[in-house]
C-alpha cells in the first residue's frame, strides 16, 4: 500500500521494540509509539492498536514493527523519546496527549504525526484547523474545554450541597490553562470554589492528595476520603494515567 493509505490506516486503528526478518520485497512498515506510560499499563489501547491495523492487512512481524517509547509519567523526557524515534526512521509516529504531540511536531516536520487524542490541539497551537490540519499532524481531538461546563454540572446535581471542586494538572501541560479557566468560569455561575492543585513531580502529587483529604474537597465526583487508601503504588498508576488525558 501507499504511504497515504497506511497514514490513513494507523488514524483509523488509534482509536516492543524488535526486529522483524521482511519477506523478500515486502515493504516493512515502522510506526513509532510516543506514550506517557509503559506498554504494560497501556495494553488495552496498544493492543487495539495492533488489532485495528491487522484488520487492515498489516500485521506486526510480517510487514509492521513498532517502536515504543514511555516517558514513564516524567513530560520532559519526550522530547528526548521524539528525537530518538526519529533517528530510527519510523514511518509514522502516533502520540497520545498533547505534550507528547508537541514533542514530535518539533522534532520532525516530515513524518506524520497521529494524534491518537489531544485536548484542544487547536486551541494550543498543535494544529492551524479542525477541517485542514495543515503540516504533518493530524488526527483526533478530545475536546476537552467544552466539556468541563457539563462535567461540573453533573456534579453539582449528583452531589449535594457541593461547595469545592479541585483541578488536579499538570500546569505544564499546554492546554492546563484554558482547562483551568473553563472550569473557574463553570464553577463561578454555580457558587462553587474551584481549588487549583498544580502538579509535576510525583511529589507534588502526595502533597496535593493531603491537600484534598485537609480541606474535604471533592474531586471527579468522589469524596477525597477515598484518596486515603490509595498506597504509592497506585499513586504512581494514577500519576501517569493523569498525565495521559490531554
Amino acid at each position: 500500500m501507499r504511504r497515504r493509505e497506511f497514514i490513513a490506516a494507523v488514524s483509523g486503528a488509534a482509536v516492543w521494540p524488535f526486529g522483524v526478518r521482511a519477506q523478500q520485497g515486502v515493504k516493512v512498515w515502522r510506526i513509532g509509539v510516543l506514550e506517557t506510560i509503559s506498554p504494560e499499563l497501556n495494553a488495552a489501547n496498544f493492543n487495539a492498536l495492533r488489532d485495528g491495523l491487522r484488520n487492515l492487512g498489516y500485521i506486526e512481524g510480517q510487514n509492521l514493527t513498532f517502536e515504543y517509547r514511555s516517558a514513564d509519567g516524567r513530560a520532559e523526557r519526550f522530547p528526548q523519546l521524539a528525537n530518538e524515534l526519529v533517528r530510527a526512521r519510523v514511518d509514522v509516529i502516533v502520540t497520545r496527549g498533547t505534550p507528547a504531540v508537541f514533542a514530535a511536531k518539533n522534532a520532525t516536520s516530515t513524518i506524520p504525526v497521529v494524534m491518537a487524542a489531544s485536548g484542544e490541539p487547536l486551541a494550543s497551537g498543535v494544529i492551524t484547523g479542525l477541517a485542514r490540519p495543515a503540516g504533518n499532524v493530524t488526527g483526533l481531538s478530545a475536546f476537552t474545554n467544552e466539556l468541563i461546563p457539563k462535567r461540573i454540572e453533573l456534579l453539582s446535581m449528583a452531589i449535594s450541597g457541593i461547595g469545592r471542586i479541585a483541578f488536579l494538572q499538570n500546569m505544564s501541560n499546554p492546554v492546563a490553562g484554558s482547562q483551568w479557566e473553563e472550569l473557574k468560569s463553570a464553577t463561578r455561575s454555580l457558587r462553587i470554589e474551584p481549588l487549583l492543585l498544580m502538579r509535576r513531580e510525583r511529589s507534588e502529587l502526595m502533597r496535593s492528595r493531603w491537600v484534598m483529604i485537609a480541606s474535604r474537597t471533592r474531586v471527579d465526583g468522589k469524596s477525597s476520603s477515598l484518596l486515603r487508601n490509595i498506597d504509592c503504588r497506585r499513586s504512581m498508576r494514577l500519576e501517569s494515567l493523569l498525565m495521559t488525558e490531554d
